[in-house]
């Protein structure tokens, strides 16, 4: 299978300084694929570079095979790009603005109408078509953005934080949106909220100080860091110095309801050894289990080994 995007040894420098250094990056699936890094970490400068707003200093991004650089013009046709902020003209109608939309990605006029009407119903704006964009919601003018971005049928869709600043309720739609385009496109979703990132993605690609520091699928990245911490609950519980007799606890901390959660310090028989102290002093315990380690402290880790 051919790649949707390839980017090789992909740098950029910002007067002395370097915003990224030796990016590499292969998708060929549809789905959402998170990019994800701190503030400043990288991201934009590599979006600006794959949807042709920025020249690179050093390395290539070929887009559905056509090189951004030697091939701009069938390169841009394959991208849609949602940025931080959507593109929209507030004194525009949805339909107009969608109409120039396409008309700019070159789509042929026999195929307008078609073309703006497709991407109204898979946004669910169908019935805001002759409504001014400036009397619109927050959320539907995300949903605007959003069909500019697949009026043409692009095989990638680059978004820059498409969930930033929506309402609980907008958020909601806003998601299940992204995982409908992503049946058939594929989608490089930027964020650096790491839960956004894990409810939509099944791949990440990590960005720290310019560089990538990961790439796998959403389950290995849950999964890097191994769990320090079990979950426990008693129905007897014990104080926390009765439990730090247990050999290889050095912490306990009680959340409620009998509930514990205790670190340990990488010793696999502690929870035969949990089991062994409950029944003996009388504990009763109900439950107990692996806690998996947080996205946050995931992303600490991974951060602190980027190189310098």
């Amino acid at each position: 299978m051919s790649s949707i995007l390839k980017i090789e040894r992909l740098s950029h420098k910002y007067s002395s300084s370097w915003a990224i250094r030796d990016i590499n990056i292969e998708i060929s699936q549809t789905g959402v694929i998170g990019l994800l890094g701190s503030n400043g970490a990288g991201k934009s400068t590599t979006m600006n570079i794959l949807c042709g707003v920025l020249n690179q200093t050093e390395g290539n991004v070929y887009i559905n095979g056509s090189d951004t650089r030697q091939d701009p013009e069938n390169a841009k046709a394959n991208i849609g790009f949602l940025p931080q902020q959507p593109p929209v003209y507030t004194d525009l109608t949805v339909d107009e603005y969608l109409t120039y939309a396409a008309e700019l990605r070159s789509v042929e006029k026999s195929k307008l109408r078609a073309a703006v009407n497709e991407a109204k119903e898979r946004t669910g704006i169908t019935h805001f078509s002759r409504r001014l964009i400036g009397n619109l919601s927050g959320g539907y003018k995300q949903r605007v953005g959003i069909a500019q971005a697949i009026v043409h049928r692009p095989k990638l869709v680059v978004m820059d934080e498409p969930t930033n600043g929506l309402d609980p309720n907008q958020l909601i739609e806003a998601r299940k949106l992204i995982r409908e385009i992503a049946v058939d496109h594929t989608v490089l979703l930027s964020s650096h909220i790491l839960s956004e990132i894990q409810l939509l993605c099944r791949e990440i690609i990590m960005i720290e100080a310019g560089r990538i520091i990961f790439s796998d699928s959403m389950d290995a990245f849950n999964n890097y860091a191994q769990p320090n911490t079990l979950l426990v609950r008693f129905e007897n519980p014990p104080s926390v110095t009765d439990l730090q007799q247990v050999t290889g606890i050095p912490r306990v901390e009680y959340l409620s309801n009998g509930q514990a959660r205790i670190y340990f310090d990488g010793d696999k028989t502690v929870t035969e050894k949990i089991v062994t102290a409950s029944v003996q002093l009388g504990w009763k315990l109900q439950e107990i289990h692996l806690e998996k380690g947080l996205l946050d402290d995931i992303f600490k880790q991974l951060s602190n080994q980027s190189p310098n």
